[in-house]
């Protein structure tokens, strides 16, 4: 769908956002309204200008909530707004404020006159929203039924207090007269009916989302998990994130042949898919191309986190968007690991030393494993976790043992029998697997996930895989060019940055980390329509990976989150 005219929707939520703050201010402050023709108004009954107050108000507060949804080119937004206008300019012409009416008429004819730019859809939401609907809306009605209240302090009759005041407030949303009373009828009409307004809204709209039929944001369906594992399959081999697409927190589209597919979540109006398409490669344009018609259906940000250099290509051939590297994914050749050599002194030296302590390791396919042992690391990797969120999606699975999930591999250390650390991965074709989780026991000598990871490498080959991902490194490059001789000083300033982020986020640690098992470094990028959207992609990314919660307790929100890094890993030993 081409977009003639880009502006329009932006303008047009402004003016919303314009004339129903306007609106609130007047209903809220009326001595603002009087104007040379106010002796005209005092000859219209006062329940009718009372009436036409609390109605300027309502439509006022629903002209702002609507203002963002015009923005984002969402039809039933474009559908209220043209039916709230005229209701305003009545208003307007009641209060004989004409240039509102004016102002009301001129926009309206514009939003008329550009209707076709309003086309997307609305966004799938659960009863959760319910819930918000009452605690914003609650506090909105409270702030402005005190304000209601307090405006006109001549008519209040007596002093009463702020209890007293808040109390009017409460029951007069609810259509009761209060403790507060005036000594103007009209002041006291006036308030009654803005009071109502404003608590007939909050139930009205809570009641639609409440009993509107429910639709979950992102659920990956039976038939979609079946079609995909089948993808995988055929074509799981090409990327070692193919698998983290049975998310089932994920939702997915395929291509109109049905062999290829593009896993995604919707996160603050972004469209966040992740690695590379799944499927036949051929097949992977139609695939994109389905994608960006979704997204543009919704009037969703698209956005690619975790691509490969080839679907990379892909992405900016077909959809016309950007590219940008962000970092790079570990993977080791099990053939040509070894622990001799001076270059992997440091490593074996740790191993050795694990070893000594007095710890094992145990290598397994998830199918190996009992029930009971099953259901035990379960236990203690959620108990590892060291937050409250379970993190991930572009490079996690989010769940462990499942019975869907025979082919995934567990390994495991033990010290006198009991569970120390655990290393899940997942599928990664027929000959790979890809880290998915690394937890250890805060308390177990440091080295447990070195020891892991060797003990995987060194065990692979009797279970058939070649290849093993590990651990995403951001901004890796620029960190290694950036401590090379004869490296400019924009590199090294840029380097100088990411130590310094390094204190919080560990970029540097997870770099050096997986540089100890002499890996393969292959680049990973973010794919992008606009460079202005990479501060609400990036935002959108770090809520889809759970590093940004929106949670009541402030000291937890406080927190800076740690390193992207699968499974939500404990942390990396320095």
């Amino acid at each position: 769908m081409k977009l003639s005219r880009p502006w329009v929707p932006a303008v047009a939520g402004h003016a919303s956002l314009a004339v129903g703050l306007l609106d609130i201010v007047k209903a809220v402050v009326p001595g603002l309204g009087h104007t040379r023709m106010a002796e005209w108004y005092g000859l219209l009954p006062g329940i009718v200008t009372t009436v036409a107050r609390a109605t300027s108000l309502v439509v006022g507060i629903s002209l702002v909530m609507i203002a963002h949804g015009l923005r984002r080119r969402k039809v039933r937004a474009w559908r209220a707004v043209v039916v709230l206008l005229p209701v305003n300019a009545v208003m307007g012409a009641l209060h004989l404020h004409m240039v509102t009416v004016v102002i009301c008429l001129v926009v309206l004819a514009a939003l008329v006159v550009a209707r076709d730019e309003f086309y997307a859809l609305s966004d799938p939401r659960t009863r959760w929203r319910a819930l918000g609907n009452v605690l914003v809306l609650g506090a909105l009605d409270l702030g402005l039924g005190y304000l209601i209240v307090s405006g006109r302090p001549a008519a209040v009759a007596g002093h009463p207090g702020v209890q007293a005041r808040l109390e009017h407030v409460v029951l007069g949303l609810a259509g009761i007269e209060g403790p507060v009373t005036f000594t103007s009828e009209h002041v006291s009409d006036l308030v009654y009916f803005s009071l109502v307004a404003l608590g007939t809204l909050t139930a009205v709209t809570t009641l639609y989302l409440l009993l509107r039929p429910e639709r979950p944001v992102a659920v990956l369906t039976e038939d979609d998990e079946r079609r995909l594992r089948d993808l995988l399959g055929r074509h799981g081999s090409r990327d070692s994130l193919g698998y983290f697409a049975l998310r089932r927190d994920k939702s997915v589209v395929f291509s109109p042949s049905g062999k290829a597919a593009v896993a995604y979540r919707v996160v603050s109006g972004v469209m966040l898919a992740s690695g590379d398409p799944i499927g036949d490669r051929e097949a992977w344009p139609a695939a994109i191309r389905t994608f960006m018609a979704e997204a543009r259906r919704h009037a969703w940000v698209p956005a690619v986190i975790g691509c490969g250099e080839t679907a990379g290509e892909a992405w900016t051939r077909e959809a016309g968007m950007s590219a940008l590297e962000i970092g790079d994914e570990a993977v080791v050749e099990v053939s040509g690991f070894t622990l001799e050599g001076r270059a992997m002194r440091n490593v074996r030296q740790m191993v050795n030393r694990t070893e000594r302590a007095g710890y094992t390791c145990r290598v397994r396919r998830a199918a190996d494993l009992s029930d009971d042992e099953r259901e035990r690391v379960r236990r203690a990797a959620d108990a590892w976790r060291g937050s409250q969120t379970e993190r991930g999606y572009s490079m996690a699975l989010g769940r462990f043992g499942d019975p869907s999930d025979p082919d995934c591999l567990v390994a495991t250390a033990h010290k006198d029998g009991e569970l120390k650390a655990v290393l899940h991965f997942v599928p990664w074709g027929p000959r790979g697997i890809s880290l998915d989780l690394m937890r250890r026991d805060r308390a177990a000598d440091p080295g447990l996930n070195e020891f892991l990871i060797v003990k995987t490498l060194l065990a692979a080959p009797a279970l058939g895989v070649t290849q093993v991902s590990l651990n995403f490194a951001m901004f890796r490059s620029a960190l290694a060019r950036g401590e090379r001789l004869g490296a400019g000083p924009v590199l090294r300033a840029w380097r100088a940055v990411l130590l310094f982020l390094s204190h919080w986020f560990q970029i540097e640690s997870l770099y050096r980390f997986n540089a100890k098992f002499r890996p393969i470094w292959e680049p990973r990028f973010v794919v992008y329509p606009n460079a202005r959207d990479l501060p609400r992609i990036g935002v959108s990314a770090l809520q889809a990976e759970a590093f940004i919660t929106f949670r009541l307790s402030v000291p937890r929100a406080l927190r800076l989150p740690r390193p992207l890094r699968r499974g939500g890993a404990a942390p990396l030993p320095s």
